[in-house]
């Protein structure tokens, strides 16, 4: 494990239909996990389905799963020789035993494979791969020589599957990684004995609950504490973690207070500010996120800041700190697929490439797949990053009603020359008399001082009043 100096705090939520999990860093949010009833995450779990279709000339093939919509599996995650095309290997009816590697998002089903994988704590079981090796986010060498003999030993006396030593493992003993690994050579002799004996489609085995994956996945020396708020996830992740990790399981508390947990720890305002499009950099800067279906376009803005060297080193250093926070708020907010990131151009290639190695830097403790492409000289950074599930801003909004999406709406000045043609067109151009338009409050505060000129273009005396009922750019015209 490279050296870490954070202080790490994991708190979770459960309250009606939802679990939120917030995870602290020197006390910042920096990752959050949301699950609701109706919306919860399947990646992880393992289906006995039917090949529906297959389709050759997108190398890919549909599988029922047992869902309303079927799941696909593309030619990479197929087990066995593809090189002749996908349907050299499955043909319909066919069962198979696939794994979910990405939740449906919008009209997309989910994404499957066949290369199963069981993780642990400590190691993750790939049954289908012959590779045995450690995390590459173990440094120290001497560490990765000691639990590479290890994981060798472990697996020598079976040789039949693969297996990755994870970073947790930093530290463990042979004992605990050996018991780990016969209890999931166990699990997997289990799901093979159900894909045997039951039919097709049929669910093989369901990941652990938000609350344990956490405890599994991120629980380490560098967390000072796991609280939860609901009784039975705390007694869970504590019989959990006494098992798997006894040396850990002072960290887990159960949190009984008055005040609801994420409003305790200021969690629940940062949480609110994910909606935002504009993002504050603690400088002065600023950068604005704006999210599309499969692309999310952002700009970075130097705002008020200044600095107190050059322009170069200005923009430099804003771009530096945008891109540590770009990094969190992708986490945060779930972001996946292509991302265009603008960043303030820079003349030396020298400063466009410390702005690429912070965003490396930023994006290293992500738990996602992550490609960037080199920065160009117009300050443009490409990047993907792997998209699992919809994002939360998707998750927790839906398309304005009034903007029709667009986040924008008609302004005042549009409105008033709107209402002045309708006029028009509804008085047939004839002058004399009056009327009364009604409109939102805020559009009639608008154009209260535009009274004038709507007269003088209608040829009629103008009465705006309001109603709080209308939506922005709604409007009645009365005649009296």
């Amino acid at each position: 494990m490279s050296e870490n100096n954070d202080i790490r705090e994991i708190y979770a939520n459960r309250s009606f239909e939802e679990v939120r999990i917030a995870v602290l860093e020197n006390s910042k949010l920096s990752d959050l996990f949301w699950e609701r009833n109706n919306n919860v995450s399947l990646v992880g779990n393992i289906y006995k389905g039917v090949v529906e279709n297959v389709l050759p000339g997108i190398s890919s093939a549909f599988i029922n799963i047992g869902f309303d919509k079927n799941a696909y599996i593309y030619i990479s995650d197929v087990i066995g020789d593809s090189r002749g095309g996908i349907d050299k290997v499955l043909r319909k009816d066919q069962e198979v035993m696939v794994q979910i590697i990405k939740d449906a998002i919008s009209t997309k089903g989910m994404k499957v494979t066949m290369d199963i994988s069981l993780p642990g704590r400590y190691i993750v079981l790939t049954p289908y791969q012959e590779h045995v090796g450690v995390s590459k986010n173990i440094d120290n060498h001497e560490e990765r020589e000691r639990l590479s003999k290890i994981i060798n030993s472990v697996v020598e006396s079976s040789k039949k599957y693969g297996c990755v030593v994870r970073t947790e493992a930093e530290g463990i003993s042979e004992e605990e990684i050996r018991k780990e690994y016969k209890y999931l050579i166990r699990l997997w002799e289990s799901i093979l004995k159900k894909y045997e004996t039951n039919k097709a489609p049929c669910l093989l085995y369901k990941d652990m609950d938000i609350t344990l994956q956490v405890a599994r996945d991120l629980l380490s020396k560098d967390v000072s504490i796991y609280m939860l708020d609901n009784k039975e996830d705390y007694y869970n992740v504590l019989d959990f973690v006494t098992k798997t990790s006894p040396e850990f399981k002072d960290k887990i508390k159960f949190y009984d207070g008055k005040t609801p947990i994420f409003k305790a720890f200021n969690i629940e305002q940062e949480i609110d500010e994910l909606r935002k499009v504009k993002v504050e950099l603690p400088s002065g800067g600023s950068i604005i996120i704006q999210e599309a279906e499969s692309l999310c376009a952002i700009d970075v803005n130097t705002g008020r800041y200044t600095g107190s060297k050059s322009q170069e080193d200005t923009v430099t250093q804003t771009n530096i700190e945008a891109a540590y926070e770009i990094a969190r708020q992708l986490r945060l907010r779930n972001i996946g697929g292509i991302i265009v990131i603008d960043f303030i151009d820079m003349k030396k290639a020298s400063n466009r490439h410390k702005v690429m190695k912070a965003l490396e830097d930023a994006v290293s403790k992500d738990r996602a797949k992550i490609k960037i492409l080199p920065i160009t000289r117009l300050g443009l950074i490409e990047m993907t990053r792997e998209r699992r599930r919809e994002s939360t801003f998707n998750m927790i909004s839906e398309e304005c009603p009034q903007c029709q999406g667009s986040g924008r709406v008609l302004s005042i000045e549009s409105i008033r020359i709107k209402i002045q043609r309708d006029i028009l067109n509804l008085t047939m151009g004839r002058p004399g008399g009056n009327l009364r338009v009604v409109v939102h409050p805020h559009v009639m505060d608008g154009l209260k001082s535009k009274i004038y000129l709507i007269e003088k273009n209608v040829h009629r005396s103008v009465k705006i009043v309001s109603d709080p009922q209308l939506v922005w750019e709604d409007y009645r015209i009365i005649i009296e």
